[in-house]
């Protein structure tokens, strides 16, 4: 079993000597320190580079820079999402954000949080549906 595949089952992996997941991480690095370079008035050019990065988007999402991640490919963000400066997603799994979802700043999300709720805090958590 390789280390990708650990990974994405959730077991121990090891990514540091991984040459696949060495070359993920390098390309979506690149990717987002050209997002995170882009001129705030370049509205097409981020929306652009952002389907790129992450593997898959609704219509109607934004991020604002900076933003890192750690792949890219396992991020899915539903309709409406919006994320304020300096969101960081380590996505060595999976990490899905549903439909209005609201999660406050500088929260730690550490387990699934389901759409159309306001969650915050460390560890994140629901306080009230919208």
């Amino acid at each position: 079993m390789t280390e990708k595949e650990k990974m994405l089952l959730g077991e121990i992996y090891n990514a540091n000597y991984d040459k696949e997941l060495i070359e993920e991480r390098v390309r979506v690095k690149d990717l987002c320190f050209e997002y995170n370079n882009l001129k705030p008035s370049e509205i097409n050019e981020k929306a652009k580079l952002l389907k790129r990065i992450l593997g898959e988007t609704k219509e109607k999402f934004w991020i604002e820079q900076p933003f890192m991640c750690d792949y890219g490919y396992n991020i899915e963000i539903g309709e409406n999402f919006y994320a304020n400066h300096n969101l960081m997603i380590l996505d060595g799994n999976k990490v899905k954000f549903g439909d209005n979802v609201v999660i406050g700043a500088g929260s730690i999300v550490t387990k699934d949080i389901p759409s159309n709720v306001v969650a915050v805090g460390n560890p994140c958590r629901i306080i009230k549906e919208i």
